[in-house]
C-alpha cells in the first residue's frame, strides 16, 4: 500500500522557518519524481515545489519552484531514506496553508496541478502550516 505521511506543519510567526518531511512507503522512492503542493483556506490547489528522480549517473537531481517558493523555499529528497522535505524560510502569512506532497510520474513545471490528481499520482493527508503573529 503506498503511503506518504507528511509532518513538520505549525504554527510559525512571519519571517521564520519551518521543515515539511514527507515520509513514503510501498512503492520504490527512486523511481518517482516528488511534488509539493498547497492549499490555502478558501482557494485551490497550487504547486509550490518538484525534485525530479535523482541521476544515477551524476547522483543529482533538478529542482523547480512557483514563483512563489523561489528563493524561500527548498526542496530535498533522500532515497536512501524514502523522504522528500520541503525548507521553507522568510515564511509570511500567505504561505498559511495545507501542503501536501505527491509522488509520481514527471509533470512539467507549471503544468497545470489538476494533472496531479490524476490516479497515477499519490498524495499524503496534509500538514497545517500557519503563519502568524
Amino acid at each position: 500500500e503506498v503511503q506518504l505521511v507528511e509532518s513538520g506543519g505549525g504554527l510559525v510567526q512571519p519571517g521564520g522557518s519551518l521543515r515539511l518531511s514527507c515520509a513514503a512507503s510501498g512503492f520504490t522512492f527512486s523511481t518517482y519524481w516528488m511534488y509539493w503542493v498547497r492549499q490555502a483556506p478558501g482557494k485551490g490547489h497550487e504547486w509550490v515545489a518538484t525534485a525530479t528522480t535523482t541521476s544515477l549517473s551524476r547522483n543529482v537531481y533538478s529542482t523547480y519552484y512557483a514563483g512563489s517558493a523561489e528563493g524561500r523555499f527548498t526542496i530535498s529528497r533522500d532515497d536512501a531514506k524514502s523522504t522528500a522535505y520541503l525548507q521553507m524560510n522568510s515564511l509570511k502569512p500567505e504561505d498559511t496553508a495545507v501542503y501536501y506532497c505527491v509522488s509520481g510520474p514527471p509533470l512539467p513545471p507549471g503544468a497545470a496541478v489538476a494533472g496531479l490528481r490524476r490516479s497515477s499520482y499519490y498524495w499524503g493527508q496534509g500538514t497545517q502550516v500557519t503563519v502568524s503573529s
